[in-house]
């Protein structure tokens, strides 16, 4: 069984080698998880459906046949109560048996939305959020933001105050969810300014001056992050690329040296240190 906290592990990795390979000669050897490869080709856009479809292609006979037992079931349940159940059901075959991220976390957030919690809407939702940072497929990654955007906006009607929520539903549009991107980064500045020390919000506006251009506003908030979390990781390769593709050399190698002393994969030990090589 992959737990959450093994989810994170595998798109973090995944994270760092999109981060370390987006300039220069390598290629990404690996997406955040093993699902994303069986997807069809990268474009601009997504259908969960088909997707599915498709994963069913790999299953075993038996669970294949357990399968549409359960999607069977959702036709049929007319309560509530029986949707959750077999949402939950679906959710757990993906996740435990056929080990599919996209489906598993999808149809949790489905279970979520019937359950109006606002706790596990938020685990939907920032468990989309972290997911899509790890993938290059513009149409998956604007079809998460979406979901994603969609669970925190149901969550913020039960707790409008949540920083956190605030900031991940703000964070959606960097993505591609669609609405007014300037109004999910006003939401990001409102919490930063009243409280500057919001490793979250200092990160997403880091990402979010990454995303549109603005480099030295970038660098300024994860240096921040740096600061107030040196262990963010993800932080340290993110000012380490953007240094690289301004042309500060010198900067770059610093950060990832430092960013290098945190890493134990192999596989990443080694391109790093050909990076760095290759910056000197």
């Amino acid at each position: 069984m992959l737990k959450k906290q093994q989810w994170i592990v595998v798109a973090f990795a995944a994270v760092l080698l999109l981060v370390v390979f987006s300039v220069g000669q390598f290629t990404p050897t690996h997406e955040p998880h093993a699902d994303h490869g069986k997807a069809a080709p990268s474009s601009n856009t997504f259908e969960i459906n088909a997707f599915i479809n498709e994963q069913k292609k790999g299953l075993s006979p038996g669970q294949s046949a357990y399968l549409t037992s359960l999607e069977d079931a959702i036709s049929r349940g007319d309560l509530i109560s029986q949707k959750k159940t077999n949402f939950q059901l679906l959710s757990d075959f993906w996740r435990d048996s056929a080990r599919s991220f996209i489906p598993y976390i999808y149809y949790l957030g489905e279970k979520a939305k019937l359950e109006n919690s606002e706790k596990n809407l938020n685990f939907a939702a920032h468990s989309m959020l972290e997911e899509l940072r790890g993938t290059s497929d513009i149409g998956l990654k604007t079809w998460m933001a979406n979901q994603a955007n969609d669970l925190f906006s149901r969550s913020l009607k039960l707790d409008p105050a949540n920083d956190s929520t605030l900031i991940g539903w703000g964070s959606t549009y960097f993505f591609g969810a669609a609405g007014a991107p300037m109004e999910g980064i006003l939401k990001i500045r409102e919490v930063a300014e009243r409280d500057p020390n919001n490793v979250f919000a200092q990160f997403m506006l880091g990402y979010g001056g990454m995303v549109s251009g603005q480099t030295d506003k970038a660098i300024e908030r994860f240096q921040k992050v740096n600061t107030l979390d040196p262990s963010n990781t993800e932080a340290v390769f993110l000012l380490a690329e953007l240094y690289e593709k301004s042309g500060k050399k010198k900067e770059a190698i610093s950060w990832y040296e430092k960013g290098l002393k945190n890493v134990s994969n192999p596989e990443l030990v080694k391109a790093l240190e050909e990076k760095i090589k290759s910056l000197k």
